[in-house]
């Protein structure tokens, strides 16, 4: 037992928990460069900290199980993981789901119809060991390489289901704000539609985000509402946010989650989950 017992914390992976060490050679985007994610020292003592004194400590990620398990023993979870903006919840300790929600089988002939529609949007989803993409653009790739693992260009229908999550990816933010816009419109209440980054637009199952994964996850530790806390800089992590006791993000956020009211605290590269951690230090 300890003061943190019955507290769970929820992070963020990228530009959250990770720093976001990007470099490019002559500013070329072609020659980008992400090396291997390093949770900074402060964020690892505090951690040590938190977990020593019974907290429980979770990453829910946009990531997919394979391009977040290759990280796994970088960071200190020790409760289930929650993955895929919400569609994956993951324990780590037995390597088991404990729950998926796959997109609709329509997913697929809409899908299509998008890439008619929009024709310069690159498209990924992720299945088993593999990345599958779709028309892919200079962003795809640029994702791809950075997640550095085992892909194949398929069309649509060569893509087999189920998909857990659809990425659509463009150099222009406006454009993937018509995209959402498109698909909230002729396919209403069918999908969620929420930005990862300015350049990722992913689709997941109606009802399935980061909020409600983090809200199964805490009534199954049995965490009470007033002690679940999260922290994310992106606005897919806005649902967990909304049903965080105090909302978080770090300080290199997206507008948007300003704009929803978190607490902000330090850049990810500073410690921004060290600055959360001392802060439940004083509240609890």
């Amino acid at each position: 037992m300890g003061k943190f017992t019955g507290v769970l914390l929820a992070t963020d992976f990228d530009d959250t928990l990770f720093r976001s060490n990007i470099t490019r050679a002559e500013g070329s985007p072609e020659t980008e460069k992400r090396d291997a994610p390093v949770v900074i020292g402060r964020n690892k003592e505090a951690l040590a900290y938190y977990l020593a004194q019974g907290g429980f400590f979770t990453v829910a990620t946009g990531r997919a199980y394979q391009t977040f398990s290759p990280y796994r023993d970088r960071v200190p979870f020790n409760v289930p993981v929650i993955l895929s903006n919400g569609a994956v919840l993951y324990d780590f300790s037995t390597d088991r789901e404990l729950f998926h929600a796959c997109l609709p089988d329509e997913i697929r002939r809409h899908a299509l119809l998008l890439s008619e529609t929009f024709p310069d949007v690159g498209f990924e989803t992720h299945i088993g060991d593999l990345i599958y993409t779709c028309r892919p653009n200079e962003i795809t790739w640029r994702h791809i390489r950075k997640l550095g693992l085992p892909y194949v260009e398929r069309s649509f229908e060569e893509i087999p289901l189920p998909w857990m999550k659809l990425l659509m990816e463009h150099g222009s933010h406006d454009r993937l704000t018509e995209v959402q816009s498109w698909i909230r419109t002729f396919f209403p209440g069918q999908y969620e539609v929420i930005f990862s980054n300015h350049h990722l637009l992913e689709v997941t199952a109606q009802g399935v985000t980061k909020g409600r994964a983090v809200q199964r996850l805490a009534q199954l530790l049995k965490v009470e509402p007033q002690n679940l806390y999260c922290v994310g800089d992106n606005q897919n992590d806005i649902p967990m946010l909304e049903v965080s006791a105090i909302p978080f993000a770090p300080a290199n956020c997206a507008r948007e989650v300003r704009d929803c009211g978190a607490t902000i605290v330090s850049a990810c590269d500073q410690g921004a989950i060290a600055d959360i951690i001392e802060r439940l230090d004083k509240r609890y």
